[in-house]
């Protein structure tokens, strides 16, 4: 899985972000089962306890269902999945925004240099 840890920030959080973003691409599509505790715990080599924790986390949040006996499974409503996309774009563009500003850039400097970044992306692209 290849998942690199920041020791400054605690590794179920870490572990939340990657599996969001599997769901967020329809890696992990609606429905389908997450890796068991102790396979994810293998797999990115984290204590069972730290995936365990992730996974109650994300079931807090609506993000996983879990089913006694069965495993644990991405939700099935939609709507849950494209509001956590839209709250992690909109964290990161707030996040953005305030690095941004804190080197002297103005807002509308780095609108700016985002369609630049874009128009120049789109160019590549095609």
């Amino acid at each position: 899985m290849g998942l690199t840890f920041d020791n400054n920030r605690p590794i179920y959080l870490q572990l939340m972000e990657y599996l969001y973003g599997q769901i967020c691409r329809t890696d992990l599509k609606p429905g389908e089962k997450l890796p068991s505790v102790r396979e994810l715990a293998v797999k990115v080599g984290v204590n069972p306890n730290t995936v365990s924790r992730t996974y109650m986390e994300m079931e807090r949040k609506d993000i996983v269902v879990s089913k006694r006996g069965q495993g644990t499974f991405v939700t099935e409503d939609i709507t849950v999945i494209q509001e956590l996309r839209k709250k992690i774009a909109d964290d990161k563009i707030g996040d953005f925004i305030l690095m941004m500003n804190q080197i002297g850039l103005k807002n509308e400097e780095i609108l700016q240099l985002m369609e630049q970044k874009m128009a120049s992306r789109k160019e590549e692209e095609e």
